[in-house]
């Protein structure tokens, strides 16, 4: 819009129901934009809101050994640290020293050394043993391209795969009783009806043959009886 005066300014975002925003106080002449500021802070707070989910917080997890520590008691540290390596965080390796233990700090860095061995290709060390006082400590970070893999295995593994076959067979059992029983039922019925008309043909006969005996009885013609006269007495 070029050059214009305060008040000119004003006017223009007025009549258009807007505001009136300095972007760039310090430009000679100063910057202005006509806006919706409103609409414009919002925008900018969902965009940060955006930004702070895609960001990963990464903390330090710290775990603590010891010279003379056991097998069982390492496996499950070293455990631990996979998990927290396998989440994006780092891990401060702490190993201690009591007493006459600091006159062999070769025993610390055996034991640092087993740890990054177990470990394998899921850490990288970032900051290498150093002894500090008591204390011999190491950085460890993940290493990001194998904790992706990892993460995307465990998800391809823990799909629902067989969950529609086993639906369908289900459904299969459930709606094969149904059919059985109509089935059944069906043949029942058609052996019922045969058996009915069975017995009413044989009654239809029976009556039938005592018709035909009535009608014998009244058709036949009726026989004289031969009359015997007695003799006469002399």
């Amino acid at each position: 819009m070029g050059i214009k005066a305060l008040p000119e300014a004003l006017v223009l975002a007025r009549q258009l129901d807007l505001d009136l925003v300095e972007v760039a106080p310090m430009a000679n002449p100063p910057v202005c934009r006509i806006m919706d500021y409103g609409k414009f802070r919002y925008e900018e707070s969902q965009k940060a809101k955006e930004s702070r989910k895609k960001t990963i917080q990464v903390s330090i997890k710290e775990v603590k050994f010891r010279p003379k520590i056991g097998k069982g008691d390492f496996d499950t540290k070293v455990r631990h640290m996979e998990d927290f390596l396998q989440d994006g965080h780092k891990v401060k390796v702490t190993l201690q020293f009591r007493g006459r233990e600091m006159a062999h700090p070769e025993l610390g860095s055996k034991i640092l050394d087993q740890v990054i061995v177990q470990l394998g290709p899921l850490a990288k060390v970032e900051a290498y043993a150093r002894l500090e006082g008591r204390n011999m400590t190491m950085v460890l970070a993940p290493d990001k391209k194998i904790v992706k893999k990892e993460k995307d295995t465990k998800k391809s593994d823990s799909g629902p795969i067989d969950a529609p076959e086993t639906a369908v067979d289900t459904a299969a059992v459930e709606a094969t009783p149904p059919a059985t029983e109509a089935a059944v039922a069906s043949e029942i019925s058609e052996v019922a009806a045969a058996d009915v008309g069975g017995v009413a043909e044989i009654v239809a006969e029976i009556v039938v043959v005592d018709a035909a005996v009535e009608a014998t009885d009244v058709a036949a013609p009726a026989v004289d009886e031969p009359v015997v006269e007695a003799p006469a007495s002399e």
